[in-house]
């Protein structure tokens, strides 16, 4: 820092250590500093200059906004020209204007424990809005009035959220109250901010409240109105389990089910996990039926929260594959139910195995993540019978190779035999060598052969 700040402050410009890596310095998050913010009195073309020949690398992809990002001796740095940026009522993309003083533009930041600055080179620190202070009380407030911060930046609303769990703090009242005064003016905000800004919501170590708080200020009805929607009503006669409050219990659960880090013992956030636990019951609302004597069924809800989960992931703009396998999840989720205290044959377990594809160890988890019967005995039936599932796939993956499940001819034998050219009789019986394959596991060349033969005699015969 000491060299960069001789650099500015030789050419006569201010520069400061700013935002979240001055926040994460005083919680003693040294380890998220390989990236490093700055604010400058330089405009961007004079901090291209004073970085000429300096930086290991210059990116100028944020450009527009004022901003130059770096690489020097492993660092990440991103130096931001003092500024303050508006929404127009109409528009999804700020007007950047620059200002002229480092407390003018730590006023526009999103709260005040990011609006503290280590002015450079004496480090001293800058704090006009008290964020040091609400740093110890563990309190999000905004540095201007949360209305004025929330009308210029909207994102702000779910980043208050956001920011609630990944450091588990405490949103302060008034700032809840624009949050729910406020909400629709998300509307202006590109799908894509959105996205992001979820994604690291739902990613923070126990995101519940922060999703929670989304729903009771009415952001969660502008951004994700799939969640609100599960508060279900429930009368005395037509009882059933809370689905929302079930549904942020899955979450929980599925966050504890996931994989450990490779390098460590710290668990990797699995995004697509989590995104299938919280949409797993999305389909309810719409096939909610009373049943006579008063119950309560939800049919095919699996598919039609599929749907709906696919078209929501869209409107985000998640990628096609992210957006792929979480709606499989949510289709499939309900499919070990079936299994019943192991009934199924080895054949149902090798199309489960088939239909899971690279989604099974997911489905597994999310499966194990369901259930939140606060019923003891019923809970650990329930464990128990997911526990034999998974032995039994454990065990027929050892004896047949699962992981590769193919028929035992492929297209060039299947040919070769048949004395068939490429075409759609050649589809048919590859697949129906794949139903024999999961009907009766292997069955090597010689009976694979034969089968196919007499098959192909009924299909001549028959046509």
């Amino acid at each position: 820092m000491d060299r960069l700040a001789e650099r500015f402050t030789g050419a006569g410009y201010e520069i400061a250590l700013v935002g979240g890596s001055v926040r994460d310095v005083m919680l003693g998050r040294l380890d998220r500093l390989a990236d490093l913010d700055f604010t400058t009195s330089a405009r961007p073309p004079q901090i291209l200059a004073l970085l000429d020949g300096w930086a290991d690398a210059v990116w100028e992809v944020g450009i527009a906004f004022g901003t130059v990002a770096a690489q020097k001796d492993g660092h990440r740095l991103e130096i931001t020209t003092y500024r303050s940026e508006t929404y127009d009522p109409s528009s999804r993309k700020p007007d950047v204007v620059y200002g002229d003083t480092l407390d003018g533009d730590l006023r526009r930041r999103d709260f005040t424990v990011n609006a503290m600055a280590i002015r450079l080179p004496d480090r001293a620190l800058v704090d006009p809005f008290g964020g040091q202070v609400d740093l110890g009380r563990k309190l999000l407030r905004t540095p201007a009035g949360p209305r004025e911060s929330f009308t210029d930046d909207p994102l702000r609303m779910l980043r208050a959220a956001r920011f609630a769990v990944q450091l588990g703090f405490t949103v302060a009242p008034d700032v809840v109250e624009s949050m729910g005064e406020l909400a629709a003016r998300i509307d202006i905000v590109s799908a894509e901010r959105i996205q992001a800004e979820l994604v690291k919501l739902i990613c923070a170590p126990a995101p519940r409240e922060g999703l929670r708080l989304l729903v009771d200020t009415g952001l969660a009805q502008r951004v994700l109105p799939e969640l609100p929607l599960l508060r279900l009503e429930i009368d005395e006669h037509h009882r059933h389990k809370d689905v929302y409050e079930h549904t942020l219990t899955v979450l929980e659960q599925a966050i504890e089910l996931e994989d450990a880090d490779p390098a460590g013992a710290v668990p990797a956030p699995d995004l697509v996990l989590r995104l299938a636990a919280l949409m797993h019951d999305v389909g309810k609302p719409k096939t909610r039926r009373y049943a006579p004597g008063g119950g309560v069924t939800f049919h095919h809800h699996e598919v039609v929260g599929a749907k709906i989960t696919r078209r929501r992931l869209q409107e985000l703009r998640f990628s096609a594959a992210l957006t792929d396998d979480v709606c499989r999840l949510v289709e499939l989720h309900l499919r070990f139910h079936g299994y019943g205290g192991g009934e199924w044959t080895d054949s149902a377990v090798r199309r489960f195995v088939r239909d899971a594809g690279p989604l099974l160890s997911r489905l597994l988890r999310l499966t194990r993540a369901d259930c939140t019967t606060r019923n003891k005995r019923r809970a650990a039936e329930l464990a128990a019978h997911i526990d034999d599932l998974e032995l039994r796939v454990a065990r027929l993956e050892e004896q047949e190779g699962l992981a590769a499940l193919r028929p035992d001819l492929d297209g060039e034998q299947i040919m070769a035999i048949l004395g068939l050219t490429p075409g759609p009789a050649v589809g048919r019986a590859y697949r129906f060598l794949m139903e024999l394959r999961l009907d009766r596991g292997p069955l090597g060349h010689e009976v694979a052969e034969a089968e196919l033969r007499r098959w192909w005699a009924e299909q001549v015969v028959g046509a």
